[in-house]
């Protein structure tokens, strides 16, 4: 299917991950088992469900995963937000990530988009009466 290592959702998913490792260094380490370990897996996920979906056989299965990839944008998001409430990070963070999160969603839709616009622009194959 495609070359995930060359669309930029997936690139830019991918130092979204790395930032929020980054970030995470300044919770509180009671967070270690419980805020920390949700975050990761959803900044992971991000990018995973993307090159997963690129890897698969058909766009629809590529949208599928998309979808996946966007309830993960998301749930991180609210995951930052709940964060930013609890005073694990500053405002001006949250608003960096919420940003940066922000972006990696219209780029999900607008791949949806146009995927979706593919598939049913296809000609169906020819029947075998």
């Amino acid at each position: 299917m495609n070359n995930y290592k060359n669309l930029e959702i997936w690139q830019k998913s991918i130092a979204l991950a790395v930032d929020i490792y980054s970030l995470l260094k300044v919770f509180p380490k009671s967070e270690n088992f419980n805020t920390i370990d949700q975050i990761r897996r959803c900044s992971i996920s991000i990018a995973s469900n993307i090159a997963e979906g690129a890897g698969r056989n058909s766009d629809k299965e590529f949208i599928h995963f998309l979808s996946i990839s966007n309830g993960s944008s998301t749930e991180l998001e609210s995951l930052i937000i709940i964060s930013n409430k609890l005073n694990f990070i500053p405002d001006d963070l949250k608003e960096k990530f919420v940003e940066k999160i922000n972006e990696i969603q219209k780029m999900n839709r607008a791949l949806q988009k146009h995927l979706t616009y593919k598939v049913k622009s296809k000609p169906l194959p020819p029947s075998k009466d």
